[in-house]
């Protein structure tokens, strides 16, 4: 887990944006720094990178649902980035996709 803050050019007025990944199997101190992070820093575009989590389970979900939080509080707008099919298929299973502005995963219907 990691986060590292991108700006923009010196002197130039432009949105924050701040960078977050998630990987491995997220604990729930990790988590907890990340909500720290973002709790600590000026509103700005947040971008939480996925592509890392292994495996997607309910700790995953977990941690994106307190980073979602985190980041509404503090006036951050969240973006998920490098979902895969299995996280997306367990976000849209517990309506989580939706609040983490994922579209729907594709699931096959008989």
């Amino acid at each position: 887990m990691s986060s590292v803050p991108v700006g923009g050019l010196p002197g130039v007025d432009t949105p924050r944006t701040l960078a977050l990944r998630l990987s491995g199997r997220p604990a729930p101190d990790d988590v907890g720094r990340l909500c720290a992070r973002l709790a600590a820093a000026e509103p700005a575009d947040v971008v939480c990178a996925v592509d890392g989590l292994a495996p997607a389970g309910l700790a995953a979900v977990d941690a994106l649902a307190r980073i979602r939080l985190a980041a509404v509080r503090h006036g951050h707008r969240l973006r998920i980035e490098g979902a895969g099919p299995e996280l997306r298929a367990l976000l849209a299973f517990t309506g989580l996709d939706e609040v983490l502005g994922l579209p729907r995963a594709d699931v096959d219907q008989p």
